[in-house]
């Protein structure tokens, strides 16, 4: 066998670094029963390395590609097409020309070819590099084969190709390229094949394009095609194109473009058996490769050719189904402001702590998800699961949810089952004693029960973390579990009626000064500077660390620097560094448990990384001055004292005023001593996590001392039963890690929908935009006002730069985020509800705030000018 040539039949997946993407997939293409493929060969990656070894001046140049950026795009084109030269101008090696005109010979010589090119990056399940490189159809004769041959292998330097490579993380000295050389067929028609729709992701649904002649006038976009959508042997819909022009083969060579005969340009390109056929070819070869495919297809004298088949990298994973049934997911990452992919260890715990409020949770592309089918399947539990607190949640999964609703034969095939209330409630027997619980707090009003609450916690917390230490193994393990559960009981359990009592008033104010006095959104500024809110008081308190820094430019500077490693002990030798040194401790003592992505375990939290802090606390010093916390909580408790006065005294003045003036205070007086609580209880837990976590990292030190593991960060790559069994049998298959670690990047770069099927459909929804001004982008107004100013895209909390009076633009925030809320004047966010982190701090704040603004932050220029109405929720881009 020649290494520089294999035919098709000599080819299979094992074969990839020699022949490329697709090459190997048109190689196992070939094996499939009853798939026709086009015959061919390869010309493989060692012909092409033969050649550019043969010139230094191409190795010179493709250093000179490896140093830049994909902003360099002049230097880039320049160096391309010097490299394109080069290949171009290299004479093909004799070996490499005889092992080429051998196979021409066995498939004839006097036959088309199409002349393809097969990088090794190329139609991956990861990346599909479609189109990245060259591809040269009806080529005729051994001379210009030889020829374009040489152009395909240049193609891997087109500017398109290089650029894309950078984009996706590929280095240029690591992807090689194959030439495909296949016979050509000149089809009356060819088209593009996806085994599930690329629109909706519903693995059901085959989605055909079809246009006449050639599929390069598709494949180009010269022509609109005909679309056809094929479900489970059903054609369930067609869209005819006119069709004005299509692409034939000339008989010396090359293609041409064609104008259609006006009878045929409106014409069905496929005949409905001829559809039905293709969704039959395409699930066979879906079988085969094990995963939806996205396919090239083609119609000879009434033969159907496969011509290309690869992974469709697009498609979110779905869940996997033992039942047969449907199902609907409903993503709980929307809900918790994390839409972030997580690693095993971290997905591994949510459910430990969800369950026990009764939610059934999944894992799809690294996010976790709720199976709401029995919900939905009930007529009773389907509306108040989503009518009642969803939209409060998350605007848009309500939407979608209630278009879920809607579809009537669809709700009669899930399966049914016991049902939840979701996060909206918990289960029956907690809300029965979460109410009973409420309405002896309502009827005391303590002031000071939150604080007894804080002060509890903080102490078991400490309890928790003394006793925790010193343990491994199965003990470490087991003792988590059993205080999952102590916690569960003394964060939610115990303290259920103040969440509950926080909620009550704030409904009965917003009711009843809507109907009597016409005031709309009154919560918003009575919820302002309340006390005993940990994450608005975690925000104020880091201004207290910037008037300890602002005197010393020393520390300042170093901030710019600064390393976690030594980062206090440097700062102590600094003038006034063991000031701000003990300043930080102090804030780390308090929030250091805190970090972005925290509900996360394995994320990085800011006592592991202080200098999380720097970007924030460096904001702070430049926008605000001293003694801002205070000047600020001052400010907004006289407004909300304000409020409260106006209120009551227009109250007085009804029919039965009295009384319903001491029925208002009473409600004011319960609403702002409980409604901080509801940023209580994630922040217990993470306080429990923190502890957990810490005691896990030394677990992962003995893993890499016995050369279990390589680092400590692989623990956060298995389960917490895994890391567990790891753990006491010092035992692991390290290829899990490695998959794992290559799964996660893949995840990374998908974005997770808010409500899919078992079939892959993606249920999305719309606001209505009549009432809108033209242009404007919708979302849930959650905090009252309007404001104008500068849009800041911020995608991580790192790299924020803030200027006071700047609107922050985002994907989500947590509490994390809550330090920047003192500088912004305006919130804008993709996700989010009345009742997520966000809308709860920017009312706390008084920040007019929008949420659920779908692509906010690519819609969104960062420094645009826009207009921010968080009463009506919506966003105007003024330039």
């Amino acid at each position: 066998m020649n290494s520089y040539v294999l035919g098709f039949q000599e080819i299979d997946k094992t074969k990839l670094a020699m022949v490329g993407g697709k090459g190997a997939n048109l190689g196992e293409l070939s094996r499939i029963d009853g798939v026709r493929v086009p015959e061919g060969f390869c010309v493989t990656t060692e012909a092409y390395k033969s050649i550019i070894g043969q010139t230094p001046e191409f190795h010179a140049l493709l250093e000179q590609l490896s140093l830049l950026q994909v902003e360099d795009r002049e230097r880039i084109r320049e160096i391309s097409a010097k490299m394109r030269s080069v290949i171009e101008g290299t004479a093909i090696a004799k070996d490499i020309e005889e092992a080429v005109t051998s196979h021409l010979i066995q498939l004839g010589e006097n036959n088309a070819y199409a002349v393809r090119s097969s990088a090794t990056a190329e139609d991956l399940p990861t990346a599909s590099f479609a189109g990245q490189q060259d591809t040269y159809l009806n080529i005729l004769g051994k001379e210009s084969i030889l020829k374009h041959i040489s152009k395909c292998w240049a193609s891997l330097f087109t500017d398109r190709a290089v650029i894309y490579r950078m984009q996706n993380g590929f280095d240029h000295n690591k992807v090689q390229l194959s030439v495909v050389i296949q016979k050509m067929v000149f089809p009356e028609a060819a088209g593009i094949l996806f085994t599930a729709d690329p629109i909706t992701s519903n693995r059901k649904v085959v989605s055909i394009d079809a246009s006449f002649g050639l599929g390069e006038a598709l494949v180009s976009g010269l022509v609109d095609s005909d679309l056809y959508k094929v479900q489970e042997g059903k054609i369930i819909s067609k869209k005819i194109s006119t069709k004005k022009l299509a692409i034939y083969a000339l008989t010396e060579g090359g293609t041409k473009e064609q104008p259609l005969e006006p009878d045929q340009q409106n014409k069905q390109t496929l005949t409905d058996e001829q559809m039905l056929q293709l969704e039959q070819t395409g699930r066979r070869i879906e079988a085969y490769f094990g995963r939806p495919q996205d396919i090239e297809w083609c119609l000879s004298e009434g033969q159907l050719y496969i011509v290309q088949s690869r992974p469709i990298t697009t498609l979110y994973p779905v869940p996997k189904v033992n039942d047969g049934k449907n199902h609907v997911y409903m993503s709980l990452g929307h809900q918790q402001m994390m839409t972030d992919v997580l690693k095993p260890l971290g997905l591994s715990f949510a459910p430990m702590w969800l369950s026990k409020l009764g939610a059934s949770t999944v894992e799809a592309g690294g996010r976790w998800y709720m199976d709401i089918s029995h919900d939905l399947a009930s007529p009773v539990a389907g509306k108040i699961f989503v009518n009642n607190g969803l939209g409060s949640v998350d605007m848009l999964i309500q939407k979608a949810l209630s278009n879920v609703l809607k579809r009537k034969g669809y709700i009669k095939s899930l399966p049914r089952g016991k049902t939840t209330l979701g996060l909206s409630g918990g289960t029956t027997g907690q809300m029965v004693s979460g109410l009973l619980q409420a309405m002896k707090i309502y009827r005391k009003n303590d002031a000071g029960l939150m604080q007894k609450m804080i002060a509890k916690n903080d102490a078991l917390t400490r309890d928790v973390a003394q006793r925790i230490n010193g343990k491994s193994g199965d003990e470490l393990f087991d003792f988590i579990l059993q205080d999952l559960d102590e916690a569960f009981k003394t964060i939610v359990l115990d303290n259920y009626g103040v969440g509950i009592v926080g909620f009550y008033p704030s409904s009965w104010l917003s009711k009843n000064m809507k109907k009597w006095l016409d005031e709309k959104n009154i919560t918003d500024v009575l919820s302002q500077a309340v006390a005993n809110n940990v994450t608005t008081e975690m925000g104020l308190e880091l201004l207290d660390v910037a008037d300890v820094v602002r005197p010393y430019p020393a520390v300042l500077e170093y901030f710019q620097h600064a390393d976690d490693e030594t980062f206090f002990e440097e700062l102590e030798k600094l003038e006034g560094g063991k000031a701000v040194g003990d300043s930080i401790q102090t804030y780390l003592r308090k929030y250091g448990m805190r970090g972005p992505g925290e509900i996360d375990i394995t994320r990085t939290r800011w006592a592991e990384k202080p200098t999380l802090l720097i970007p924030m606390i460096i904001t702070n010093v430049k926008n605000f001055e001293p003694g801002s916390h205070k000047t600020i909580f001052e400010q907004k408790q006289l407004e909300a004292e304000q409020k409260e006065q106006e209120l009551i005294s227009r109250v007085e003045c009804l029919p039965g005023g009295k009384r319903k003036a001491k029925k208002t205070k009473k409600m004011i007086s319960v609403f702002r001593n409980f409604v901080g609580f509801r940023e209580y209880p994630k922040y217990a837990l993470m306080q429990r996590f923190y502890v957990y976590k810490q005691a896990l990292k030394k677990e992962a030190a003995l893993l890499v001392q016995k050369r279990v593991i390589q680092e400590p960060e692989d623990i956060y790559y298995l389960t917490f039963e895994e890391l567990r069994k790891v753990a006491s049998t010092y035992q692991l298959d390290y290829s899990i890690i490695t998959k794992r670690k290559g799964d996660y990047e893949v995840f990374e770069k998908l974005t997770p929908p808010r409500v899919m099927t078992s079939d892959g459909e993606i249920i999305t929804s719309e606001y209505d935009t009549g009432a809108f001004p033209k242009g404007a982008l919708i979302g849930a107004p959650v905090s009252s006002g309007t404001i104008e100013g500068r849009a800041r895209i911020v995608l991580k909390l790192e790299e924020a730069d803030i200027e006071e009076g700047d609107i922050l633009v985002t994907a989500f925030t947590d509490p994390s985020w809550t330090a920047l809320f003192v500088s912004i004047k305006g919130l804008v966010t993709e996700v989010g509800g009345m009742m997520t982190h966000g809308s709860v701090i920017a009312r706390e704040y008084g920040i007019p705030a929008v949420v659920s603004v779908e692509n906010a932050t690519k819609l969104i220029k960062d420094g645009q000018r826009i207009r921010v109405n968080g009463t009506k929720g919506y966003v105007e881009i003024l330039e």
